[in-house]
């Protein structure tokens, strides 16, 4: 069973991971958003705004944009839904340290301490 994370701590928006994952190929391919977006047909504006998670892309887009990075709309969305997992366990895992560090603070730390 999975562990849903606090109203405190929002989980990433797709958005937000998918601009992350189109980024870092972008960047590994060491090209500039006006090569990549001119092979997907859009505007350099509107695919850093996608980057940024600031615009949540058609999947008609997504695939234009991954088909300009040289890979398919499955093997991104893949990616991103693992950068989804890694980032809501590291947030669990946080969440479990603050909450044992919690446990271990006021009178009983102080007599463990003594």
């Amino acid at each position: 069973m999975t562990e849903v994370p606090s109203p405190a701590e929002p989980e990433p928006l797709w958005r937000e991971v998918l601009g992350e994952q189109l980024r870092e190929l972008r960047r590994r391919q060491q090209e500039t958003l006006a090569e990549t977006s001119a092979r997907a047909g859009i505007s350099p504006q509107y695919l850093s705004e996608v980057e940024r998670g600031l615009k949540e892309p058609s999947s008609e887009m997504i695939a234009a944009v991954a088909g300009a990075l040289g890979t398919t709309l499955g093997d991104l969305a893949e990616s991103v839904a693992a950068g989804l997992r890694v980032q809501r366990e590291t947030s669990m895992l946080l969440r479990h340290e603050m909450t044992a560090r919690r446990r271990m603070s006021g009178p009983v730390a102080l007599a463990l301490a003594a």
